[in-house]
């Protein structure tokens, strides 16, 4: 049976910064409410002509030249989202025709911030099965696009970006996916939603005088704690279900919600500073992006190497939750 390799990881941040001092002439914050309750510092923002599917495209193409493959040699192109071009065609089916990937199928994924890695267990499931040999996943988000700029609670959180990786079908002595885990609790979905535009709240001026096209967060208190919980279990069962221990992780890539959830769950794993991936100060909270994007800048700063154990959790809207681990 064949296993699901990452050969290829890619990432792109639009060019403009939103830092917290530009913030502070939007709404009542401060630099230091920000940094102290989410240790953001700035966040990127797409231009008002750029959708997800073209921060996606360079991310991919990165993605492909890293694991030196052309979009021809793609079986599927899985892109995790919350924010598409639109209703459909999806943004996956955009991302192909612009690679010209004529080959490979195509479709999104949506499970808010943990996105990506609800894709990586849909990708490792097509390449244990052998319905696909090649596979490029993409998170990409365009989150500055449906944030109530009003609103301080989640305005300062949320930042634009994409991250890829490419997968291969490899054999079981070579670095690949070892276990997958996905979670959700669709009971505490209204905590974190966008509730208009879909079929119960239908595009209308009334849905949109009542703001309900934006993003909204009803109980930021009940997230963070009930993400710390969620991810730190979803990290025990991964570990547990291939009979490894915490110690034996050499890089934890959580996504990159809040800094105090990311510190909160390295210390309750037990995992020191050093070993984990942190980003969030540039660029916030980037949804299904943050965990690709936060892989891509460890492998391309060299604290990789092969045969290394790589850790990842995410938690999101839905409420959906996942890990992964993998051999590098």
């Amino acid at each position: 049976m064949p296993y699901a390799r990452i050969v290829g990881t890619g990432a792109y941040a639009p060019d403009q910064i939103i830092t917290n001092a530009d913030l502070e002439r939007l709404v009542e914050t401060s630099d230091e409410w920000i940094l102290t309750r989410t240790g953001i510092s700035e966040r990127r923002r797409a231009r008002d002509d750029q959708a997800t599917s073209d921060l996606a495209e360079i991310a991919a193409r990165r993605a492909l030249e890293a694991a030196r493959l052309d979009p021809s040699d793609l079986d599927q192109i899985l892109v995790a989202t919350v924010t598409p071009d639109m209703f459909f065609p999806s943004t996956a089916c955009f991302l192909q025709d612009r690679l010209g990937a004529r080959r490979a199928g195509a479709m999104d994924v949506s499970a808010a911030c943990s996105g990506f890695v609800y894709g990586l267990a849909v990708a490792d499931g097509l390449l244990r099965s052998g319905a696909a040999g090649r596979i490029l996943l993409v998170g990409a988000e365009t989150l500055t696009k449906v944030i109530d700029w009003t609103d301080r609670n989640t305005c300062v959180l949320f930042g634009d970006g994409a991250g890829a990786v490419v997968l291969t079908a490899a054999d079981e002595g070579e670095g690949h996916i070892l276990t997958a885990h996905l979670f959700a609790d669709g009971g505490k979905g209204r905590v974190l939603m966008m509730p208009g535009g879909g079929s119960r709240h239908p595009i209308s001026q009334q849905m949109i005088d009542q703001n309900l096209h934006r993003v909204r967060m009803d109980n930021g208190n009940e997230v963070f704690k009930v993400a710390v919980r969620a991810m730190e279990d979803a990290a025990i069962v991964a570990l547990k279900t291939v009979g490894l221990d915490v110690h034996d992780v050499d890089l934890f890539v959580p996504h990159q919600a809040n800094l105090r959830i990311i510190n909160a769950v390295g210390q309750r794993l037990g995992i020191p500073e050093e070993k984990v991936v942190v980003n969030i100060q540039r660029y916030g909270n980037t949804s299904a992006a943050s965990i690709p994007i936060a892989l891509d800048e460890a492998v391309r700063a060299g604290r990789l190497k092969r045969g290394d154990l790589v850790l990842m959790v995410a938690f999101g809207g839905g409420l959906t939750w996942g890990s992964a681990l993998l051999r590098w």
